[in-house]
């Protein structure tokens, strides 16, 4: 209950719990008790006043664990999608994609217009992974992935952008994109023979991993937010 006056901007959720003791609000007619679930189905009035949701803009950052499934769709017994997962009071959903057997930073909005600016290849974020392979990495093959003009599926015209590589290790390295093709970077490290055992994203433009456990999310500050709508590379 508090979660949700919280999230639909009615009031804090300090404030929700005292209007409950209060006995100021009323769920389908009936006083709710503290840490009662409840939705939009639900009608709720406060000192006599039905609430009208106003669904306010939000932006979380979610720390990806490998084996969840970047869907809307039910994965059925699984149980894995990232919206189960995240299980955000208002519909949120996902900016983009990481694959299953990926982890790291993934950003959820509700706010349409945002993910249409995001997502637009020609704006050119910057997406920020650690990658680890099965085998170690030969300076050309690093530089040929940074130098881009990859033709990565068969059938397709479109070639990979330049990006930016560092390596980190013997079979490892930083690598900043530019763009999203799909499984960009397990498909550039296939080309030159190599199989990626781990992938991670760290970064989406001016947001990181900081703070942020894994399998944990949070909102981002209007700072934040305003950054990323004026975010240049």
């Amino acid at each position: 209950m508090n979660k949700y006056l919280s999230a639909v901007g009615v009031c804090s959720r300090r404030e929700a719990d005292r209007f409950i003791d209060e006995e100021r609000i009323l769920v389908n007619g009936k006083l709710p008790e503290k840490g009662q679930k409840v939705s939009d189905d639900d009608e709720i009035i406060i000192d006599g006043k039905a609430i009208k949701r106003e669904e306010k803009k939000v932006v979380l950052a979610y720390y990806k664990e490998r084996g969840i499934v970047c869907s809307t769709k039910d994965q059925g017994n699984c149980h894995n999608n990232i919206i189960d997962k995240v299980n955000y009071p208002i519909r949120v959903y996902p900016i983009g994609r990481l694959d299953k057997e990926s982890e790291g930073l993934i950003l959820m909005t509700n706010d349409g217009t945002l993910v249409n600016q995001l997502l637009k290849g020609a704006n050119g974020h910057e997406k920020e992974y650690e990658v680890i392979c099965d085998k170690a990495l030969d300076e050309s093959s690093l530089g040929k992935m940074a130098a881009g003009g990859l033709l990565l599926i068969e059938g397709e015209e479109r070639r990979t952008r330049p990006c930016k590589i560092k390596r980190t290790g013997a079979k490892s390295f930083n690598c900043i994109l530019t763009e999203g093709m799909n499984r960009q970077i397990r498909r550039m490290c296939e080309y030159f023979g190599y199989s990626v055992v781990s992938l991670k994203r760290i970064r989406f433009m001016n947001i990181t991993l900081d703070r942020i456990k894994p399998g944990e999310w949070r909102e981002l500050s209007e700072e934040e937010i305003n950054k990323l709508k004026n975010w240049r590379n």
